[in-house]
């Protein structure tokens, strides 16, 4: 018999090669590969986004605010309850205010972000004094090949 727990990571690893795909196609239009979903409780995708900075010249266009922006849409409500999203970087304290802000249950993402990341790397936002949610949150999802994705890009990005 399968552990539980080994189920949810087997979802969790599902999931998040969505949220890899999504960030792949970003990669190739330029922007930095992040990839983001949203699923509800019945594990059903409620909304996906993909970095979109570039393309749409607006800062804010980061993949998990798209998701959340969807997810609000298809839900009709501003609070994400009962929805967990997968993202394949860390999200930055823009992301993970609008996270917090949106009432996600679960964050799951794929690759610590040591510069920016604000859920536990350069800021602990999630456990400070300025969050009213509690967020349960896991990393390390496709760790190496959200990482992967990452270095790669920036590498030929960087040559270009």
């Amino acid at each position: 018999m399968q552990d539980l727990r080994e189920i949810d990571f087997e979802q969790h690893r599902f999931w998040m090669d969505r949220a890899i795909d999504l960030a792949k196609n970003a990669g190739k239009y330029g922007e930095i590969p992040v990839g983001a979903i949203i699923v509800n409780a019945d594990q059903q995708i409620i909304a996906t986004g993909e970095n979109r900075k570039e393309r749409d010249q607006d800062p804010t266009a980061h993949a998990e605010i798209l998701a959340i922006r969807g997810a609000c849409k298809v839900l009709k409500d501003w609070h994400l309850n009962h929805t967990t999203l997968y993202v394949t970087l860390e999200p930055c304290p823009m992301c993970a205010g609008a996270i917090m802000q949106s009432r996600v249950k679960t964050l799951i993402y794929g690759v610590s972000d040591p510069k920016t990341g604000a859920i536990h790397s350069a800021l602990n936002l999630p456990h400070s004094s300025a969050s009213f949610h509690k967020l349960e949150t896991i990393a390390g999802i496709r760790e190496l090949e959200c990482q992967n994705l990452l270095q790669t890009w920036f590498q030929n990005h960087r040559q270009d």
